[in-house]
């Protein structure tokens, strides 16, 4: 058996980030601030994935019923921000609505990136609703070894 060390702090900080999560959930954000501080009225927040891989860092955003023409995605000082829209259909009136469950309006989603990158590498595409942006890492720098003359 195998003996641990016990964090109580761990578990403080796994339990602020899951009453962080519910409250999201529960009570979504009308508005949101950009990167550059301004505070914007959002009406829905897509979901997104993020993970890793060895070369890069890779955000999957749904975008249902959203053209491509309405989504953009900006970087400025290692902020990665998604803006877009997704309209009402105009031939359906408010009154000829039984129920109304999804959101229509403008969305922005910023995500601080971990490492300073090279906006002209980061790729992004956009297909079926999903918009796939790849962000490259940075090459770590190699130590040089440099030869010392003694005289």
């Amino acid at each position: 058996m195998s003996m641990s060390r016990w964090d109580p702090f761990r578990d403080i900080a796994t339990l602020q980030d899951r009453i962080n999560r519910l409250f999201e959930d529960a009570f979504p954000p009308s508005r949101t601030r950009d990167p550059n501080g301004e505070t914007e009225t959002v009406s829905w927040r897509p979901v997104v994935d993020i993970y890793e891989t060895d070369t890069a860092l890779v955000i999957t955003a749904e975008l249902p019923g959203i053209e491509k023409e309405s989504v953009s995605v900006e970087v400025k000082d290692n902020m990665l921000t998604i803006k877009g829209q997704r309209l009402r259909p105009d031939a359906i009136n408010e009154e000829d609505y039984i129920r109304r469950e999804r959101s229509f309006g403008t969305f922005s989603r910023s995500f601080n990136l971990r490492y300073h990158v090279n906006p002209e590498a980061i790729r992004a595409k956009f297909n079926e609703g999903l918009l796939q942006v790849e962000v490259p890492k940075p090459e770590q720098e190699k130590p040089k070894q440099i030869t010392v003359n003694v005289e």
